[in-house]
């Protein structure tokens, strides 16, 4: 019998959906899961029909519940553990894609789930969800709502609100449970709409320059611009 993939990938138009699909265990997050998650976002990475990627989690209860800790130990040893994850980089491969990532978060985000909405560009949020923060995430989550709200999630491991998110730059915007798949969809499609080139010079201007000091990350955007400019006009 053949094991329910943990990842589903499709397409519609360009935009492809990335669906972490482990719903009996609110999406966990296993080996498996990861090296699937992987293959999915090189497709979509390397499609040169895909403009914008839409990530969601299956089921009616969460996003993603972090770590699947049934697995914790089963390694052959730390060392092999350790060259695996080196192997498989997702999060570096997360902030290699050019193309506008879109995450549907839902019911919880814990752990794993909110690094993976932290690398995304867009989040957007139902009004049921709740974050946590029980993992180690001191270099994603500053990045994404700053040092001080990140010191508050990381140093007391409280519950996060949906409302709390919003206040704190977690999360983009909220909409109700409903709306979720149609509000996160329609802003994937308004993304995919736009220059790809430009999307592209944003994120690596963004992404790049946060570890520039602001001549260089000056630099970095003017010759980006003077790219752009060279290719006028634009192509989708």
């Amino acid at each position: 019998m053949t094991a329910e993939p943990t990842v589903l990938l499709s397409k519609s138009g360009s935009v492809a959906t990335v669906t972490l699909n482990r719903p009996n265990v609110i999406n966990a997050f296993n080996v498996q899961m990861r090296d699937d998650l992987y293959a999915a976002l090189e497709a979509v990475r390397d499609d040169s029909e895909v403009k914008a990627v839409l990530i969601t989690g299956a089921g009616d209860r969460g996003f993603c519940a972090g770590a699947d800790l049934t697995e914790f130990g089963t390694a052959p040893s730390q060392t092999i553990a350790r060259q695996v994850r080196w192997e498989r980089d997702l999060w570096g491969l997360f902030l290699s894609i050019s193309k506008p990532l879109v995450a549907a978060l839902h019911g919880y985000i814990i752990g794993s789930g909110v690094e993976i909405a932290c690398l995304c560009d867009i989040r957007i949020a139902a009004d049921n969800a709740v974050f946590r923060m029980p993992e180690s995430a001191s270099q994603t989550l500053p990045r994404t709502i700053g040092v001080t709200a990140s010191m508050e999630i990381l140093l007391t491991n409280d519950v996060i609100s949906a409302s709390r998110a919003l206040e704190i730059g977690l999360v983009h915007k909220l909409v109700s449970r409903d709306s979720l798949d149609a509000s996160a969809a329609d802003a994937a499609d308004d993304l995919a709409s736009l220059p790809s080139d430009s999307i592209a010079a944003v994120k690596r201007a963004v992404l790049e320059g946060m570890d520039f000091d602001l001549e260089r990350g000056l630099d970095l955007e003017l010759r980006l611009a003077r790219i752009l400019m060279r290719r006028q006009p634009v192509g989708k």
